[in-house]
């Protein structure tokens, strides 16, 4: 009985929801030229005295304010019979229309400038929209369904690339505002492959579109890249996503005017950059497309707690993103090694730049990942005009969870495990229901896998904690060669021409001798400089411990002050070719796993 009525309401409540009325948009490009679209949309009857419409200030993904609202204007207002309404503003984001009186009509115009994965840019070789810096919307109507019409420039030969299930002709819908606002589209005369997997006896698209003025063979030659990091990527979760409508979709856009960038969505992600497959894209793009794509586990649906639902008011906050963005970087260039698109020689060398910055910054003695992760708010593509002081106090969630994924990796393989496993074991725990994560249930879930005991030391020592893991002992046991160089001198100096370009590091010989961003170094014992492969030659004929006397200008006045040389931190990493067989074999099991 209780069954019967639980069914029953079930069913209520999905027919309340699917009769909602649609808001509906309609969207058009005349003035693309100039980079405006002129918006309509239609919000169903309300019996409010007042209606309340905003732009987005977030964007699924992204984690900082953006504020949408700025390229907002021409905002008008009309009932359903077509008499103007009043628009009050009592904040930058939000129009309140009075006396609606049923149905409301809203139009406005929009200017999008900026291709990547947050804006929107119109011009006259596409339409690339990003959805929350698109569109307005009401809270009131939030859960209903949407319609949007996309009024392309036939005579530009666009057509649309979207997540969204078209409905027909060029009108797409969408759920609710969710998922809406979580499917960017590309309007433009892009190219298309697609090929399909089979997944747990289902079979899925994998389409591939691109914006891109390469010729067709390259981009045969760029698919089959991307064919091979979806099967390797599938191959680490054992399934594809169930996918909602049975498709997955890059929109790859290519061309000058973009900005380099990357942002994952349900079913769907966005690939942005300068370097076309012609000039660069072919190489310089690939890792996006490996990062992006591991998301669509990994943050989409095996996602923290503290990230659903997304909120579009406000900055969200999350705890994970060394575990949710991290660890999705370690994977992204061990895929691609995995995948035949780089070799392990190449792997090895790309781990240089990251490992350095991360373990080398001085910025462990203020957060731990979980605190870096709580700095996304400040750093994700946030904006600000006063100077700040990252050198000494952030690491990016990226990077550290990138080299703490590392370390649980092969610290997991010296124990006959893998993170692969791991990934695999969440995914199933929490990622196939989409069961909101916290950071206990990653601690929690580790436990089960590899023991408490292991757990503990990891998450004591690495997460809540800042400390840093024995890489030798790990790079050693994958035939990796991990070095530095004790007799290098090193003055913590960075250099544009001959004038330092970046705060000191704390503990560094220049912060030690007071040295500063912006300080002109005008010479090094007597010797006169004027940029920086001056500064080198000077520097390697000096030993370690060595004092020198620096003369320096700031704000126009000229100083002296002393530096003592200390040894390069940097640390070299690097494939050892002379590796044992055993530890030959090791490596060849994580590298082509």
């Amino acid at each position: 009985m209780k069954k019967t009525i639980c069914t029953s309401l079930v069913f209520l409540i999905s027919f309340l929801v699917n009769a909602q009325t649609p808001v509906k948009y309609a969207i058009s490009f005349k003035n693309a030229v100039h980079h405006e679209a002129q918006i309509s949309v239609v919000f169903p009857k309300t019996s409010s005295d007042s209606l309340h419409i905003r732009m987005s200030r977030s964007s699924p993904g992204r984690y900082a304010l953006h504020e949408f609202a700025k390229n907002v204007y021409g905002v008008t207002a009309t009932n359903e019979k077509g008499d103007t309404l009043k628009i009050v503003r009592h904040n930058p984001y939000e129009w309140v229309l009075v006396n609606p009186k049923g149905a409301t009509i809203v139009n406005y115009t929009l200017f999008g400038n900026r291709g990547d994965g947050t804006y929107s840019q119109i011009d006259e070789i596409h339409a690339h929209l990003n959805i929350p810096a698109t569109f307005m919307y009401a809270d009131a109507f939030f859960s209903h369904p949407v319609e949007v019409t996309f009024n392309v420039r036939e005579d530009l030969h666009w057509k649309v690339a979207t997540q969204l299930p078209n409905k027909e002709g060029f009108t797409y819908t969408a759920p609710n505002f969710q998922y809406f606002f979580d499917s960017p589209t590309e309007i433009s005369n892009y190219k298309k492959r697609s090929f399909t997997v089979d997944s747990n006896g289902k079979d899925y698209t994998i389409e591939f579109v691109l914006h891109d003025n390469s010729t067709e063979a390259l981009l045969d030659t760029y698919f089959e890249k991307v064919k091979r990091i979806v099967l390797a990527e599938k191959d680490v979760f054992g399934a594809l996503p169930d996918y909602d409508y049975g498709k997955y979709t890059f929109l790859a856009c290519y061309v000058a005017n973009a900005s380099g960038d990357g942002m994952e969505h349900r079913n769907s992600t966005i690939l942005t950059d300068r370097e076309g497959l012609a000039n660069g894209g072919m190489d310089g793009n690939i890792g996006t497309v490996s990062h992006e794509y591991f998301h669509s586990w990994n943050v989409e649906r095996l996602r923290p707690k503290s990230l659903e639902p997304f909120n579009f008011s406000k900055a969200n906050m999350s705890g994970e993103l060394w575990f949710a963005e991290g660890f999705t970087s370690y994977y992204t260039n061990l895929i691609l090694c995995r995948a035949g698109i780089i070799s392990p020689e190449e792997y090895a060398k790309r781990l240089n730049g990251t490992f350095n910055y991360v373990w080398n910054s001085p910025a462990h003695e203020y957060f731990n990942p979980i605190e870096m992760s709580y700095q996304a708010p400040f750093v994700d593509a946030a904006t600000s005009v006063d100077p700040v002081n990252r050198e000494n106090t952030f690491i990016s969630y990226y990077s550290y969870g990138s080299v703490l994924g590392l370390a649980l990796d092969l610290s997991l393989r010296q124990n006959g495990l893998n993170l692969d496993d791991f990934m695999r074991k969440m995914w199933e725990a929490q990622g196939i229901e989409e069961d909101p994560y916290t950071i206990d249930d990653l601690h929690f879930n580790l436990s089960l896998y590899a023991g408490k005991s292991f757990a503990d030391h990891f998450f004591n020592n690495y997460i809540y904690k800042s400390k840093m893991p024995d890489y030798a002992v790990l790079f050693e046991s994958v035939g990796f060669n991990f070095t530095q160089d004790e007799n290098k001198p090193y003055t913590g100096m960075y250099i544009k021409g001959n004038t330092i370009v970046r705060n000191a590091q704390k503990e560094s010989p220049a912060y030690k001798a007071g040295l500063e961003n912006g300080d002109v170094i005008l010479a090094i014992d007597g010797t006169t400089v004027d940029n920086a492969q001056t500064i080198d030659k000077i520097i390697s004929e000096k030993k370690v411990g060595d004092v020198i006397k620096v003369k320096y200008s700031r704000y126009g006045e000229e100083k002296t002050t002393n530096l003592t040389l200390q040894s390069d931190p940097t640390y070299h990493i690097s494939f050892n070719e002379k590796a044992k067989r055993k530890i030959e074999k090791h490596r060849e099991t994580w590298l082509k796993q």
